[in-house]
């Protein structure tokens, strides 16, 4: 892993810099991506500092994509954030650039950069990201913070998950220092449509449940067309099981329009990320994505869920 100074040192050196995040965007992946862009930006004006991506859904109030064309990534410096592993780069020309720049808070199951900063018992990226700005003394004004703050609030799970530390309480209070609005940030991460909270309602009745305490539900288009909401807004959906007490780890399969399928993976106590890198995915040990081709996936994919569900039960009744 590389030092925060030599990573500043080869920012030094590129006229162009391109900033990367994974494909379906939350809060950390795009607050992590803005805060870094925009303290750079004001570090250096004239330097050429980019966004790129897909579009970000309803998530535009943390930031927006650039337009990047092809010739940009000649001689440029490529850097993405919050991204375990190459499948999930959002705009896959990530490595048609001169030097490719890793940071992130997953484990490093794919070390794909020539240079690397991962950190997987931070977080959130948007916390590495600003200890990086800290550390090299650059802006931090309240349009770097807020996204910054977002993405740490939306990765924590408002600083419920285990991986929030003391240190992530006090980056909370320089941002909040800042002057940005938390109160709004705390109501566009929670806020939902009525029509994603009616989907909420029918995940639960949608779930099919294993005795081990594994559940997965699907989601298809037909249903996404029938409230008119599109495939980004289903992510709404994914914590949504969490809250039942018989349900130890669970999958969350949306539909895409082309037939595939997103695969969410999330628990409470099994660990799923080796799973999650079965299938063209990754993320956290509790917190995962994956890709399913077909229906035939998706079946596998909850077999292997069962099986390290029933593992960590015989496990811990062993252990008691």
């Amino acid at each position: 892993m590389n030092t925060f100074d030599e990573i500043y040192e080869k920012i030094k050196e590129y006229p162009t810099i391109i900033i990367h995040r994974h494909t379906s965007p939350d809060p950390d992946a795009l607050g992590s991506q803005a805060g870094l862009a925009r303290s750079l930006k004001l570090a250096f004006p004239d330097k050429k500092i980019l966004c790129a991506g897909e579009e970000v859904g309803d998530l535009d109030w943390i930031n927006a994509m650039d337009e990047v064309t092809d010739a940009d990534y000649q001689g440029a410096l490529v850097i993405t954030v919050d991204t375990a592993n190459t499948p999930r780069v959002s705009d896959q020309r990530y490595d048609q650039g001169d030097l490719l720049i890793k940071i992130d808070h997953h484990p490093d199951v794919d070390p794909y950069a020539d240079m690397s900063y991962v950190d997987p018992e931070k977080p959130a990226a948007a916390e590495i990201v600003y200890d990086f700005l800290k550390a090299e003394k650059l802006p931090l004004p309240k349009e770097v913070a807020y996204p910054l703050y977002a993405g740490i609030v939306g990765d924590t799970g408002r600083f419920m998950y285990s991986e929030t530390s003391p240190h992530t309480f006090e980056v909370a209070a320089e941002l909040a220092n800042t002057g940005i609005n938390i109160n709004e940030i705390a109501r566009n991460i929670s806020d939902v449509s009525l029509a994603q909270a009616k989907l909420q309602n029918s995940v639960i009745d949608l779930m099919k449940f294993d005795p081990s305490g594994a559940a997965y539900a699907i989601i298809t288009q037909e249903q996404l067309k029938k409230l008119g909401m599109t495939f980004e807004q289903a992510s709404v959906t994914v914590s949504t099981p969490g809250r039942i007490k018989e349900i130890m780890a669970w999958n969350v399969f949306v539909e895409n329009p082309d037939g595939t399928y997103r695969v969410h993976y999330r628990s409470k106590g099994p660990i799923i990320n080796q799973l999650a890198a079965k299938h063209d995915g990754g993320g956290h040990a509790l917190a995962s994505g994956a890709k399913a081709k077909d229906l035939d996936e998706v079946k596998q994919v909850f077999e292997e869920l069962v099986e390290v569900v029933r593992d960590y039960n015989n496990e811990h009744r062993t252990n008691k």
